[in-house]
């Protein structure tokens, strides 16, 4: 006992001598990076699948009959409107010519007979040398020698068409495909078969479909004053089938007024200059379209959305006193990298977009303008959980 007290003794002095244990400081509120949304006028557009078709197209066939001769071109060249494609054997055109030319000169062989016999009849009539029924036949067959002189003429240019047809030009000026008749073929007027095809590739149209529902949606947008439609609404771009963007701008021309019942769709045509020959009919292309502008957006980007349990889009927001309030949206579409915002949210509101994984509503936050450029910010740094991990350490 007596070696037990002096024991206790001395463990109470070093007791009193000791420091008192300090209490943690709360830790600071998490910064978060925010983007205070504001109203902006956003170009919309919408893309969509389209097919490229020759601005003009003919297919070449003969208009007369008989045996190619000769084919005047290359496949694959331009060719100019006008110029011989095909010599089709002219012997009988050139005999049909001729007959024509003989019949005509016999009719006007006649015709200044009839003439001079119906002059005489008409000076005998009037002293009552012949009946005057012989005078009016006369005068008739004058007239009809007249009328096949006319039917001659007609007839001799009927034949000259013909054959200047034994020589087949082109109708338009373009590309032109391959021949699929050749030399010593046997060709009609009525054959079904075209000789040869020839498009006119520069400019080139792109029709393009999009569903009549929708553009029964923008129509309604555009007369409720939702949107407006500008000087560049009419201007059409242009991804390949590689996903290179076409150089040139095209021009919308129409939309078709009937809807495909089997697709519920509307053809748009654009039209496209193609001075290079890159665009070739049948090539499947997509078109970006520029339907307006809605005058008032509000854009937040899309790393600041994120979806509750039902899928509905929601974000975080810095309210009253910095406390984090969650906010359902209305976010019909994406813009490039943001979403564009119909409800849920007004001008000037703080929308968190860096810093917001871990937190929860209601909890204070340090808010700080977002920089999209600015590093990550290290481990330990201000208002983070290492810094304050930190002063624990040294208050140890």
């Amino acid at each position: 006992m007596k070696n037990l007290v002096p024991a206790l003794g001395a463990a109470l002095m070093m007791t009193g001598c000791g420091k008192a244990p300090q209490q943690q400081p709360p830790a600071a509120p998490p910064v978060v990076g925010v983007v205070a949304v504001q109203q902006q006028p956003v170009t919309l557009t919408t893309e969509l699948p389209g097919r490229t078709s020759a601005y003009e197209t003919s297919e070449v066939r003969p208009q007369v009959n008989g045996i190619v001769l000769a084919r005047l071109f290359q496949e694959g060249d331009m060719v100019r409107q006008g110029q011989p494609l095909y010599r089709i054997d002219p012997s009988p055109y050139q005999a049909q010519v001729a007959s024509a030319q003989a019949a005509l000169a016999r009719a006007r062989a006649a015709i200044a007979s009839s003439r001079a016999l119906a002059r005489r009849y008409g000076e005998l009539v009037k002293i009552n040398a012949i009946s005057r029924q012989e005078f009016e036949n006369a005068t008739t067959q004058a007239q009809q020698a007249e009328a096949d002189v006319a039917a001659q003429t007609a007839a001799l240019r009927s034949a000259r068409i013909d054959l200047s047809r034994t020589t087949v030009r082109a109708p338009i000026t373009g590309r032109i495909g391959r021949s699929t008749f050749t030399t010593g073929a046997l060709v009609t007027a009525a054959q079904t078969s075209p000789l040869t095809t020839i498009q006119r590739l520069d400019p080139v149209y792109v029709d393009i479909q999009q569903s009549s529902a929708d553009l029964l949606r923008l129509r309604q947008q555009l007369l409720a004053g939702d949107l407006s439609r500008g000087a560049g609404a009419a201007r059409v771009r242009l991804k390949l089938e590689d996903g290179s963007t076409y150089p040139i701008e095209g021009t919308l021309k129409f939309a078709d007024v009937t809807v495909d019942p089997s697709t519920g769709s509307q053809i748009i045509r654009a039209l496209f200059d193609n001075p290079r020959g890159l665009l070739l009919p049948g090539m499947f292309v997509r078109a970006e379209l520029v339907q307006g502008t809605q005058a008032n957006a509000i854009l937040v980007p899309q790393r600041a959305v994120s979806r509750d349990e039902k899928g509905h889009p929601t974000v975080m927001v810095v309210g009253q006193k910095n406390m984090v309030e969650p906010r359902a949206l209305t976010a019909p579409r994406t813009i490039g990298d943001n979403w564009l915002v119909t409800g849920g949210l007004k001008p000037g509101d703080k929308v968190i977009v860096e810093g917001g994984m871990m937190l929860r509503p209601g909890m204070p936050v340090t808010p700080q303008p977002y920089d999209p450029n600015a590093k990550p910010a290290a481990p330990g740094g201000a208002g983070q959980p290492g810094q304050g991990q930190g002063q624990q350490g040294q208050a140890k």
